[in-house]
């Protein structure tokens, strides 16, 4: 699978991927020999507890690891095509008006409510390929709107 990235999201995953090995398993594996160091560990709240969040930070750095190794960095250069591609930030107009900007992002960098939507969404992939002047059919849970693409950047 292609795991679309920018540079500063893969600097972002790498910090956490970092925080996660440094810091947090170290504290981890604190707990868990304090824990460990209270006896019965069938009836210690504290110890499963850890052995719970280590879990999740072995599973979260393993995913990490993977997004890493399969990370295509997204090329913010300007865009020479002219037609909307990841990494491409859109700007359009619906039918009834609103104005809208969105950046089409891979999915590990999707924010929806900070004008970043992921190429696999349906919104990115009606997106994509597109060039300026294009209209459009956009199917969305109320019916369908039109959209046309007034820039590409």
């Amino acid at each position: 699978m292609q795991n679309y990235i920018s540079p500063e999201g893969l600097e972002k995953v790498k910090k956490e991927l970092e925080q996660l090995k440094t810091v947090d398993r170290v504290e981890i594996i604190d707990r868990i020999s304090r824990a460990r160091d209270l006896g019965d560990l069938s009836e210690n709240a504290e110890y499963h507890e850890a052995r719970e969040r280590q879990s999740f930070v072995e599973g979260r750095i393993q995913e990490l690891e993977s997004l890493i190794k399969s990370a295509l960095i997204i090329n913010n250069e300007k865009n020479t095509t002219g037609s909307v591609g990841v990494g491409s930030t859109v700007h359009a107009t619906y039918d009834n008006g609103v104005k809208v900007k969105y950046m089409i992002v891979g999915h590990t960098e999707a924010d929806p409510m900070n004008g970043k939507i992921s190429h696999e969404s349906p919104l990115g992939k009606a997106f994509i390929g597109k060039i300026k002047g294009d209209e459009f059919e956009l199917a969305i849970p109320a019916g369908k709107i039109k959209c046309k693409i007034d820039h590409i950047e």
